[in-house]
């Protein structure tokens, strides 16, 4: 087999392992409480320390532009301080069980994704 085979043989290799890695990408996803599961994208999978979690609705205050949440320690599992964070009205996705969620990544100063039930979009 000559140099220019070998590295399409490597190639294909990284192609195929890829692939499989996208087929099973909802391993990596955790559910809600309610069943409904987070998208990937998300949060790295782990249902007890995972970055995605419901949040009370009395912490989502609409704005004219979007979404202020004020997280308290409680509030969400990783929230360790009071924190503050905003969401345009683009960015939110819709709840899958008519609750309030963040996803909190890759620390708690930073939303990586937000779900508001659908009648608060």
């Amino acid at each position: 087999m000559g140099a220019v085979e070998k590295r399409r043989m490597a190639s294909l290799a990284g192609v195929i392992a890829t692939a499989a890695a996208l087929e099973d990408v909802s391993v990596f996803a955790h559910s809600a409480n309610s069943g409904w599961t987070y998208p990937p994208a998300c949060c790295d999978g782990d249902p007890s320390t995972g970055e995605c979690g419901s949040i009370p609705s009395v912490t989502v205050t609409p704005q004219p532009d979007g979404y202020v949440i004020i997280l308290r320690p409680g509030d969400h599992r990783k929230v360790t301080h009071k924190n503050r964070y905003f969401v345009p009205y683009a960015s939110v996705s819709p709840s899958g069980d008519g609750n309030f969620h963040i996803c909190l990544h890759p620390n708690e100063e930073h939303e990586n994704c937000f779900f508001a039930p659908a009648e608060a979009m």
